[in-house]
């Protein structure tokens, strides 16, 4: 029986379990970008109803669809199939080119009683290639869903400084972000300039009034040479102590705040018996929770270098606060490996009682592999033993 180290934090225990959504295989797509939030309330018996917004990854790499979005109001028992939005469809723009938004997490706005859907305006070439040549060639684009209508909107544009410069490429991919007390809202967002390959990580400070997100400020500028530099940031708030998580090409990063935009140095994530956590060029995110803070990844070392960049199953384990560690006794594998990549995944709160991790399975042969894939998109359950005061 292990025990506790000195000053370990008490350990919440939880427990997992992986379900199907739905499942798809075709190689003409494959499902993409899964992520769930909850509408407080508008479910059956006065719960939540749960929102999963996704998209199709079509044949070239970083080709995708305009937003879908699925919908349970018996938190998760059943779902409606993906239904495709048409105001957030593809949009023409230029000289033949095509107007899409990616790597979409959507999120309560409980101020304003709206869904707010947040993520990266892109440009594609005829043939489905990333064009990056133009200032505000990635933007923060943003749309709400009223569960009142059940309408959405189109998407909008934040305006930003400096967009012939520093903030020329604007990336709010594939990041948690929070809603303040007021209101307000930390966007974490990774960016560059005109010319370079690495990307800084900023935390945006935004109003939001139901209809218009508006700049106010950002953070510290977080920055690391090579690797593409810090991209993919998640923020978490844990009993007044935010947290930073950052990707990079060859390790993943943690850093603290007292206020969300001024941060720490940072460090490399790493188990608490001082091993690397071996999680690289794949986002991570929280699973925040009143009693203890949580993290859910990818790693090295599980059996899974037939994956590439290492990248299934999800695991999920509680962290060590302090010593900004993974306690690796509590690390438990949550979405299976099948032979196939995971990685672009979200994480929230659902319940006080539980909070789910979704992602899907990258696969484009149009048949199952051997392993078991079969284009299923994945939600994992994480169960607490102490109701999560975090979640409404």
């Amino acid at each position: 029986m292990s025990t506790a180290r000195a000053n370990e934090p008490a350990l919440l225990h939880y427990q997992v379990n992986a379900e199907p959504v739905f499942k798809e295989l075709t190689p003409a797509f494959c499902w993409f970008h899964p992520r769930v939030a909850p509408l407080p309330g508008y479910g059956k018996d006065g719960r939540p109803a749960v929102v999963m917004t996704i998209q199709k990854h079509l044949a070239a790499s970083d080709h995708y669809s305009g937003l879908y979005f699925l919908r349970t109001d018996d938190l998760g028992k059943t779902w409606t199939r993906p239904i495709e939005i048409p105001e957030l469809a593809w949009q023409p723009g230029e000289n033949n080119e095509t107007i899409a938004v990616c790597d979409v997490t959507p999120g309560w706005h409980s101020p304003s009683g709206k869904l707010l859907a947040i993520g990266i305006k892109l440009r594609y070439s005829p043939k489905g290639d990333q064009l990056l040549d133009k200032p505000r060639s990635h933007e923060c684009a943003y749309a709400t869903y009223d569960p009142k209508s059940q309408t959405w909107t189109a998407w909008k544009m934040l305006a930003m400084p400096q967009t012939d410069g520093k903030f020329f490429l604007v990336s709010p991919g594939c990041v948690q972000w929070l809603v303040n007390a007021d209101g307000t809202l930390l966007i974490p967002t990774y960016f560059r300039g005109p010319t370079g390959d690495d990307y800084v990580t900023t935390v945006l400070h935004c109003s939001f009034d139901g209809q218009e997100l508006k700049y106010l400020k950002h953070g510290d500028e977080l920055a690391t040479a090579g690797g593409r530099g810090f991209v993919e940031p998640s923020l978490a708030l844990v009993q007044g102590t935010y947290f930073l998580t950052l990707r990079n090409d060859a390790a993943a990063y943690i850093t603290t705040s007292s206020d969300g935009l001024h941060f720490q140095p940072v460090k490399k994530w790493t188990f608490d018996d001082g091993q690397e956590l071996g999680s690289y060029n794949t986002q991570a995110h929280w699973l925040a929770h009143s009693d203890g803070l949580f993290l859910t990844y990818t790693r090295r070392g599980a059996n899974n270098d037939h994956i590439a960049r290492n990248r299934a199953p999800i695991f999920v384990a509680q962290v060590d606060p302090k010593r900004l560690q993974v306690i690796r006794k509590t690390e438990r594998s949550l979405l299976p490996e099948r032979g196939v990549m995971l990685g672009n995944f979200g994480a929230t709160a659902i319940t006080p009682d539980e909070s789910w991790v979704t992602d899907a399975e990258y696969i484009l042969t149009g048949k199952p592999h051997p392993k078991g894939a079969d284009g299923t998109t994945w939600l994992g359950r994480v169960r607490w033993s102490k109701p999560n005061q975090l979640a409404k």
